[in-house]
């Protein structure tokens, strides 16, 4: 399939597994969101075809690079911030991912391109024990071989050693703040 995926949150942790699984499942071409050097650098070198700032106009970039409307968009956070413009820069008949939390989602605004909404929530199929809870395994296979192919790479970028108050602490606002990337670890439950 040819088209585009934007990712909204691309230096995070799950975007940036997700620019690496995409880039090494399909023929996609990814357009992940960074707003700062350090991060436009950490997506790119994941794979990231185009690299736009989601702190500015998400709608305006993506007219610059003179590509498709996206087919597919992954919000990994904020969701609720990006919705008016999501609305207007996916295409007709595409298909919106979201993993987080949004306060209000209203999804009226997509009923005139037809837009598909997909939640997804790693522990569905175990917390529902639902018929295809085999495919979690699979999946995992899958990854551990691309892995090993070397054709995704870790994406931790920070150890906080053990976890207790302070490294939670130390965690949180690294999240909060919006200036993490890749993967933050806590070790010894």
């Amino acid at each position: 399939e040819v088209g585009s995926i934007l990712i909204i949150g691309g230096a995070g942790g799950v975007g940036s597994i997700a620019i690496q699984l995409l880039k090494a499942k399909t023929n996609l071409s990814v357009i992940a969101t960074a707003s700062r050097e350090e991060t436009k650098s950490w997506v790119e070198s994941l794979g990231a075809d185009h690299v736009i700032d989601h702190s500015k106009d998400l709608n305006v970039q993506i007219e610059t690079l003179g590509i498709e409307k996206p087919k597919y968009v992954f919000s990994t956070n904020h969701t609720e911030t990006y919705i008016k413009q999501i609305v207007s820069l996916i295409a007709p008949q595409a298909k919106l991912g979201l993993i987080d939390d949004p306060q209000a989602f209203d999804i009226m605004p997509f009923k005139t391109k037809s837009i598909s909404i997909h939640w997804e929530l790693m522990f569905t199929r175990s917390m529902y024990e639902t018929d295809d809870i085999e495919k979690q395994g699979n999946l995992l296979q899958q990854v551990a071989q691309l892995v090993d192919q070397q054709k995704i790479r870790s994406t931790l970028n920070q150890n906080l050693g053990k976890i207790n108050a302070a490294n939670l602490e130390k965690a949180h606002k690294l999240l909060e703040s919006g200036k993490s990337k890749g993967k933050i670890v806590l070790e010894n439950f």
